[in-house]
């Protein structure tokens, strides 16, 4: 499967397992890291920050790597775009 020209890979359920652990690893230092300059992230805000990191990590291992080029990043910034769209939609929706 190609997206914008960039061959996408399957990985693996280790993978993709180690992919959210470093997600929840960086959320957890992101919100901490907040609270410690003394601005603590809301509700909707630390979920979308998780969406994002949790997206970052899987799409490097699913080929993805925004150090490759233009075309890599344009895809990661579509993709975070549609997650953070499909994201505030939900929000929309619930509130």
């Amino acid at each position: 499967m190609h997206l914008i020209g960039i061959p996408l890979r399957k990985p693996s359920f280790a993978e993709f397992t180690a992919a959210g652990v470093m997600a929840a690893g960086l959320f957890v230092l992101a919100i901490g890291v907040a609270r410690a300059l003394a601005s603590p992230l809301g509700l909707v805000d630390a979920g979308a920050l998780l969406v994002v990191l949790m997206w970052a990590c899987v799409s490097a291992r699913v080929g993805i790597h925004i150090g490759r080029g233009q075309r890599h990043l344009m895809a990661n910034l579509l993709v975070s775009a549609a997650l953070l769209g499909a994201y505030q939609a939900a929000w929309a929706v619930v509130a």
